[in-house]
């Protein structure tokens, strides 16, 4: 029997009696396809495919299925197109995949979708190397605005200027009469000019903040950039969003993420008004996406009164709202991360973190025994040990809180001593393979030969039994999941350097890569049992490629970077589909 054959008649076999046979339609056929289901089990923690997996020592990875019919927004076969014509009606819709990959829709664990809204009207300065070029990009969106409109802008990066930080001189020269602020990459540094400043009311008088600090020169004036948590002083002074306004930013990101394949959001940090704008969308019925909203443990009134209302565990509904996301400490980058030791490039430094950051640790723990997961930011060795001990108190109050699937995102630089307590507290590693590309031109410089190896980890972790999910932190990095994937699974960035990867020992396979991306992330979201796997009775949630990642992930890594998403289907509704 050929392979197609053994798949039709595999398939037909494991049906339900229910969905076998005439009278079983369906809305939506994909056929044609290389579909892999992820229905098999798990690597091992060194990476081993699972001995059920479709997977040859020698020939490698191949898919398990061909086709995929759809009922409603449940899969109700999937096996070879041949048998799948069974399922076809006169109203079923068919997607001829042509030979493109399927995989289980794509989660995005970690993001800021409402800066990625806003981020598509402002100035992009992702990648933008100088001052010179920044101050010529506000200065040509300055002569399109009348004098006084606020000038936004986004994506200069931080950690590699960090030894060379920008002035307002430049900018305040060729922009006089627009206040201008232009964010960080990753939101830890925002530089303004002398009008933004003057708004702002910051000046010689102004003091560093708890957390932050403005950079000065010789006569203590501000120079025009604030670090982490100073960046309020300004950042409170710009005009904030309508919540009809921010709706329309949610409905931006989505669609842009929906043509990227993903079928699932974590929005890491709702204040009132994004929480408003997704309770809006869900009501109107216009998310189509899932969106999984993490409170603002920065927006106390709000959370006391989810701790009032109980988490939202509706699997079922679009928006649902039961964690909390905290920041213990700051960025590696602009050196506000906590360290056990100084800073390898600073003496002296060792960042900031805890309550001189502003961590809530008393209102998180309240909202962790009223049943809501946390999300807690650390990026420094201090920072996670701190934030690890924190989970640990409170675990000790409430053995239970370990089946909130609590998490530490970035879990950046990690003390080999610690990497154990993460399983031993149940917690899931939420970590940003892109971080890794855009990280490695200065991360050893900041910690020196020896903690950067407990960092970026991903193997170590995995090597601890922990849970990992992948993700972005859009829209600090490329959120493309072609990038993500060359990433995690080379270390390399865009331009394919070092040849070897960056510490490439701390690489995952082509399938814990995938797995990250997708039902890895459905954990963290409580919704496991619906998604993230390719079976029938789950949710059709499906992402089509134009390459199949394990074969080239395996084979020729490098090209990942030309793959293109070319579908999207979120729980049996066509979300996008490419032009071909």
């Amino acid at each position: 029997m050929n392979r197609t054959a053994a798949l039709s008649a595999l398939a037909i076999a494991m049906l339900p009696a229910a969905c076998r046979g005439p009278g079983t339609t369906a809305d939506l056929i994909l056929t044609g396809g290389q579909v892999y289901t992820l229905d098999w089990g798990e690597p091992d923690l060194h990476g081993k495919p699972a001995p059920d997996a479709p997977f040859d020592a020698e020939a490698g990875w191949h898919p398990d299925a061909e086709a995929i019919a759809v009922s409603g927004d449940e899969i109700i076969f999937v096996g070879s197109s041949g048998a799948a014509e069974a399922y076809r009606g006169p109203n079923t819709r068919t997607l001829d995949l042509d030979g493109a990959t399927v995989i289980p829709g794509l989660v995005e664990s970690h993001v800021h979708l409402v800066q990625l809204g806003q981020f598509l009207s402002q100035i992009d300065l992702v990648g933008i190397e100088t001052e010179e070029e920044a101050v010529a990009l506000a200065e040509a969106r300055a002569a399109e605005l009348p004098p006084g409109t606020w000038i936004l802008g986004s994506g200069w990066d931080e950690g590699a200027w960090a030894n060379h930080y920008p002035t307002m001189d430049l900018l305040s020269e060729r922009v006089p009469n627009h206040p201008v602020y232009l964010r960080g990459l990753h939101g830890f540094a925002g530089w303004g000019n002398r009008k933004a400043f003057q708004l702002a009311g910051i000046g010689a008088g102004t003091q560093d903040q708890p957390g932050g600090r403005l950079i000065r020169d010789a006569a203590g004036n501000p120079t025009g950039v604030l670090l982490n948590r100073a960046t309020l002083l300004l950042e409170d002074s710009i005009p904030l969003p309508t919540v009809e306004e921010t709706m329309d930013h949610v409905l931006a990101g989505l669609r842009v993420l929906a043509e990227n394949g993903y079928v699932s959001i974590h929005e890491a940090g709702s204040d009132r008004r994004y929480q408003e704008a997704f309770e809006r969308l869900e009501a109107e019925g216009k998310l189509p996406l899932r969106v999984y909203s993490m409170l603002a443990a920065r927006d106390p009134g709000l959370c006391e009164e989810w701790i009032e209302k109980g988490p939202d565990t509706d699997a079922e509904s679009m928006l649902r709202t039961r964690s909390v996301k905290a920041f213990y400490d700051a960025a590696l980058g602009s050196r506000g991360a906590r360290l056990m030791e100084d800073y390898s490039d600073m003496p002296g430094q060792r960042g900031t973190g805890g309550a001189d950051y502003g961590f809530p640790a008393e209102l998180v723990r309240r909202m962790i025994l009223a049943g809501f997961q946390a999300e807690i930011h650390a990026i420094g060795d201090a920072g996670n040990r701190a934030v690890l001990d924190f989970y640990e108190g409170v675990l000790g109050e409430d053995p239970g809180a370990a089946d909130l699937r609590n998490k530490m995102v970035h879990a950046q630089v990690v003390h080999s001593d610690d990497f154990p307590r993460f399983a031993e507290l149940s917690l899931i590693a939420s970590m940003q393979p892109p971080h890794v590309a855009e990280d490695k031109g200065w991360a050893e410089e900041r910690v020196g030969p020896v903690r950067i190896r407990g960092a970026y980890a991903w193997r170590t972790m995995r090597e601890n039994g922990v849970r990992l999910a992948f993700n972005s932190d859009l829209p600090g990095s490329d959120w493309d999941i072609f990038y993500g994937l060359h990433a995690a699974i080379t270390r390399r960035d865009k331009e394919r350097q070092p040849p070897e990867g960056w510490y490439p020992d701390q690489a995952m396979t082509p399938e814990e890569a995938i797995r990250g991306y997708t039902v890895w992330g459905t954990y963290p979201e409580f919704l496991e049992e619906h998604t993230g796997i390719i079976r029938e009775g789950m949710w059709a949630d499906l992402t089509i490629l134009d390459l199949d990642p394990f074969v080239v992930g395996s084979t020729e890594p490098g090209h990942l970077l030309e793959g293109r998403v070319l579908g999207t289907v979120s729980r049996g509704k066509v979300l996008y589909e490419a032009n071909r």
